[in-house]
């Protein structure tokens, strides 16, 4: 399960910046993970608990703002919203997808004291 990885480098990221920042709890992180990004969101969701405990993070609320795929069809232009890599254009149904979103994971914002 990579989620765990992950959200134990999300964390490790916010621990860093507690200490260059100053603040010393986060009551909620905002979270963005594209729907393309291969990350299970539930398996997020169960990671936060544990990689938390004993941490700034500790008894944080986390919310994830799941974000559509979307990319540029190489045969019409249009931009269009995909659901998988390698779809072809819902558009068109001829062009290569080029993604522009949907891969990415990132915190959105947090909220701290």
């Amino acid at each position: 399960m990579h989620e765990l990885s992950l959200m134990e480098g999300m964390v490790q990221g916010i621990q860093e910046e507690a200490l260059r920042r100053g603040f010393t709890r986060v009551h909620q992180v905002r979270l963005e993970v594209g729907r393309l990004a291969g990350v299970e969101v539930e398996a997020l969701r169960f990671a936060f608990g544990p990689t938390t405990e004993g941490t700034v993070l500790e008894g944080a609320l986390l919310e994830i703002l799941e974000l559509p795929g979307q990319g540029l069809c190489q045969a019409c232009g249009q931009t269009v919203e995909v659901e998988a890599r390698f779809d072809l254009c819902p558009v068109c149904g001829e062009g290569f997808v080029a993604l522009t979103s949907g891969t990415e994971m990132r915190v959105k914002d947090l909220d701290v004291d």
